[in-house]
């Protein structure tokens, strides 16, 4: 079958279906709602009869009818309801102004008929009917197959009462002719409606499916230059031109599902070294429409990754910080920025470079690249502090080499000097001892800068670094009390599993924690906090000193390098030293006047096993 003429089936059997469930739905509420109707004024008749009856006979105690004779009583009502002009006035107006009504009668207790507006059914026993309550609470369909079914009369029937006794009963007689007649009328007209919606809605359907189809081998020739041709030509022939349309999207859907697959595999690559990098990069198209973003872009910015996708620079950058009045203008003028230091929105220093990407002469994009300008800074002076250590090594161990030898021979040679002048003079025994001290004191200054500088096997040990603390805490506790110093504690409440070498570990924190005690010679409190931060463990020690004056920051770390008068310039290089060994770090802050704060940061246990285990894979 063609696809047209299904086309115009299905809209005509739609059409016609549509028509028939409302023509149902019409007739029903009407045959419901005409019943009703008729019940109601039925039982209004009724009623009005049972009033007008129950009004026109006296109280008989008060006349001459003997109330012990139940036929003379019954002949007494007769008497009174045939002679009543307003019940025969309306009984004789019923039929006539209600054209539904087919019979009413008022009946004794016996059935017979006493009035009516049949006169031939008088003193005859009505036929039993019925009742339209039948009718009326019927469901739809019963209540069309009792309509159409055979002629029958249905009653509504209503109670007569005599000083309290009933004496009789009024029947109002209601023909299903006259409600099937009146139905009738109105479905026909249904039909007639329907016939007509139908047969417009065939003329419709053939305009419509002409107008849907007519273009279908514009769509086809339009997918063969997208998709190319269906490589199978028997498929292909075996469908009409809807199919070859479907045929065709179908093989297109593939095509972009394979991409899809493709460029969900290239952006999970992305999304995953995009992830690692420390620089912010985010991709912009050629209406300066944000499209990637790296993660690292949310801590120069402020502002989550999701928040930024898809919105324009200029829903991004502000003109109210420096470095959104560089973009915006970049983009303006379509002019690239070469690497310069700006401000972010948040205060922080950072490098900033933007290329504008170009394919055979068009713009297509641009790359924005961010940089943290304290961390490259920090890095550069890492490098040339463990540059300078590291030279420093070197000499230091030549040095330490070169000066071991004298000393020995000169302690050797000052044991028989002292024992051959004392006995020649005693006195000089004294400054024999004075020299031998000093010496001492050479070769243990020595053997320091050996021992800092010689390759150290770590005893690697899982441990709760905040036990260190405590342990800290406690091996400074006299310097702290002797200085005036309280030392305060916030440890986390989790534990902080880290991987260490732990008598090397406390060595380090104790330069710190000591350095912090001895810069409050006035007393003053030095608070230890420790806590977890990403992948490490964060350590933060911090004084109320004085400072570290500006001009010294840059040396504080280096080899020999100390601002006291009895300091070898040997603890906080062996502290930046032992955080190296551990792959942590240390830096700090200081403010004039007001006190320095130390953070030592050293990897969590998993994160140091796994750089173990690359280290080892590496060997």
């Amino acid at each position: 079958m063609r696809r047209k003429t299904q086309i115009v089936l299905a809209i005509a059997f739609m059409v016609a279906a549509l028509v028939t469930t409302y023509s149902y739905i019409y007739i029903s509420q009407l045959l419901r709602q005409r019943i009703e109707e008729v019940d109601e004024t039925a039982s209004n008749l009724s009623s009005q009869l049972a009033y007008l009856a129950t009004n026109a006979v006296p109280d008989l105690s008060s006349t001459r009818v003997d109330t012990g004779n139940p036929e003379a009583v019954r002949r007494s009502i007769v008497y009174y309801l045939s002679t009543d002009r307003n019940l025969n006035t309306m009984m004789q107006s019923i039929l006539s102004s209600w054209p539904m009504i087919y019979e009413t009668s008022i009946v004794d207790s016996k059935g017979r008929a006493i009035l009516g507006t049949d006169p031939a059914r008088t003193g005859q026993i009505l036929p039993e009917r019925p009742d339209f309550s039948l009718l009326r609470s019927a469901r739809i369909r019963r209540q069309f197959r009792m309509i159409y079914s055979p002629a029958t009369t249905y009653d509504v029937v209503a109670q007569l009462q005599l000083n309290g006794a009933p004496f009789g009963t009024i029947h109002v007689g209601i023909s299903t002719v006259f409600i099937r007649n009146e139905i009738t009328l109105r479905l026909q007209h249904a039909i007639v409606f329907s016939g007509i919606a139908i047969l417009f809605s065939l003329i419709f359907a053939a305009g419509l499916s002409h107008i849907a189809l007519g273009p279908l081998e514009r769509i086809n020739r339009t997918l063969d230059s997208v998709a190319g041709s269906v490589e199978n030509s028997e498929e292909a022939e075996s469908h009409d031109e809807y199919g070859l349309v479907s045929l065709k999207i179908a093989s297109i859907g593939q095509q972009m599902r394979d991409a899809k697959e493709i460029f969900s595999a290239l952006k999970d690559n992305v999304d995953q070294i995009m992830g690692n990098l420390q620089d912010g990069l985010v991709l912009f198209t050629r209406d300066s429409r944000i499209v990637l973003v790296s993660a690292s872009v949310e801590r120069f910015l402020g502002r989550p990754r999701q928040e930024l996708l898809g919105r324009m620079a200029k829903e991004v950058f502000s003109r109210n910080s420096a470095l959104g009045i560089q973009v915006l203008e970049a983009f303006r003028l379509r002019s690239a920025i070469v690497p310069q230091e700006t401000e972010s929105p948040s205060g922080k220093r950072i490098e900033l470079s933007l290329d504008f990407i170009q394919e055979k002469g068009t713009p297509i994009g641009a790359l924005m690249t961010l940089r943290d300008a304290e961390s490259v800074r920090r890095i550069e002076d890492e490098i040339e502090l463990s540059r300078r250590m590291s030279a420093s090594g070197r000499l230091t161990r030549g040095v330490a080499h070169e000066v071991k030898n004298p000393i020995n021979a000169i302690v050797l040679h000052l044991q028989l000097l002292q024992n051959k002048l004392q006995q020649i003079d005693p006195d000089t025994r004294r400054h024999m001892e004075i020299i031998d001290s000093e010496i001492h004191r050479l070769d243990r200054v020595v053997q320091i800068l050996v021992d800092f500088t010689r390759p150290r096997d770590l005893h690697l040990e899982d441990t709760d670094l905040r036990r260190v603390l405590e342990d800290v805490a406690q091996l400074a506790a006299p310097d702290a009390e002797q200085h005036g110093v309280k030392i305060t504690r916030d440890l986390a409440k989790e534990p902080l599993p880290v991987k260490v070498d732990v008598d090397f570990m406390k060595q380090a924190i104790l330069n710190v924690v000591l350095n912090g005690i001895q810069a409050m010679p006035q007393g003053g409190k030095l608070s230890l906090s420790v806590r977890k931060e990403d992948d490490f463990v964060l350590t933060e020690i911090q004084d109320e000193g004085g400072g570290i004056p500006a001009e010294l920051q840059e040396k504080i770390f280096e080899l020999y390098f100390t601002t006291k008068k009895s300091g070898t310039g040997i603890g906080l290089a062996q502290t930046y030293q032992i955080l190296q060994w551990h792959y942590g770090s240390v830096d700090f802050e200081s403010i004039q006047g007001q006190g320095t704060t130390f953070r030592l940061r050293i990897p969590l246990a998993e994160l140091r096993s796994e750089s173990l285990r690359e280290e080892a894979t590496k060997v």
